[in-house]
């Protein structure tokens, strides 16, 4: 046994000093992770506080009010429409947010002149480097009343008005917000897979008959399952975080009723009014349903796929 322990530590002293450039690369984005990400969390206790800003989180002077604030989000009067309107605008995202990536890059895959692919891919990436504010002011221009959206609209009937107040068209206007300026670079990785899929299974397609579409079924997909199957857990166990950001920007008081979500409701809360106890229970229970789901979709992942997180 001993003997066994010595080869281990031996073993393992080795590996890591073959490894030793890779674990000094890795070093400062754990320093990032540890500082931004894990450190951070020291700050939760306050959940179970009534939390004064100012006050130390720990002492004789902290009031503990146990799950409080958890029972008076869950029973609030706004709860039930902030989790209605994030699954909704979470899963217009999921719909049209996951499957965009991946049909785009399948159908990247088809276009045979290079120099057009390049073009087109290279295009499909800009969005995703344009600053949120300013997608989203470009988007309030477009679809203001003398908007260019708007002028295109009402050339098929549709009435002028500033469709940013419109409750019903708010949800697609975030969605295709959302799509438009992440699905080309979202297609990067699905791109980097099916390049590295081995030619031969599709030479072997042809010769058995099959044409573009069931080459795509029967060889891009399948090498594709796994990076799916991690994709769509990680973007269901994010369901309850819409895009926080690009709807602050977007929406209205007139939109309130299908824009405000768990993200938008925290912020005018927490950071504009200071109860600082109260949204960050709130963050924490969406964060513990977040991992909640990530857990099911993995073990769903698992059994119909064989692939998961873990």
């Amino acid at each position: 046994m001993r003997h066994k322990k010595t080869l281990i530590a031996k073993y393992g002293r080795g590996v890591i000093k073959e490894n030793l450039q890779v674990y000094a690369m890795m070093l400062p984005t754990l320093i990032i992770i540890l500082i931004f990400c894990y450190f951070p969390m020291y700050g939760l206790v306050i959940a179970f506080q009534d939390y004064v800003p100012g006050a130390a989180f720990f002492g004789k002077d902290v009031k503990w009010v146990g799950l409080k604030w958890f029972v008076d989000f869950v029973s609030g009067h706004y709860f039930w429409r902030l989790i209605k309107n994030t699954l909704v605008l979470s899963g217009l995202n999921l719909l049209f947010g996951f499957t965009a990536p991946l049909l785009f890059a399948l159908l990247l895959d088809q276009i045979r002149h290079k120099r057009f692919k390049k073009f087109v891919q290279t295009a499909s990436y800009m969005p995703y480097f344009i600053s949120t504010v300013v997608v989203a002011g470009m988007v309030i221009s477009f679809i203001d009343k003398d908007g260019l959206m708007t002028s295109v609209l009402t050339l098929f009937g549709m009435e002028q008005e500033n469709y940013r107040n419109n409750s019903d068209a708010f949800p697609w206007i975030y969605t295709f917000t959302n799509v438009w300026k992440g699905f080309g670079f979202g297609s990067i990785l699905y791109c980097s897979i099916i390049s590295s899929i081995d030619p031969g299974l599709y030479e072997a397609a042809k010769l058995d008959g099959a044409n573009r579409a069931q080459q795509v079924w029967h060889v891009t997909l399948p090498g594709l399952r796994a990076v799916i199957a991690i994709n769509l857990i990680t973007t269901v166990g994010a369901i309850l975080g819409a895009n926080t950001e690009l709807i602050l920007l977007l929406y209205t008081p007139a939109t309130y009723n299908v824009a405000d979500v768990i993200g938008t409701y925290t912020y005018r809360l927490g950071i504009l009014e200071g109860q600082y106890s109260y949204t960050t229970a709130a963050g924490l229970f969406t964060s513990m349903i977040g991992f909640l789901l990530t857990y099911i979709a993995n073990k769903i992942s698992n059994k119909l796929s064989g692939y998961g997180l873990w």
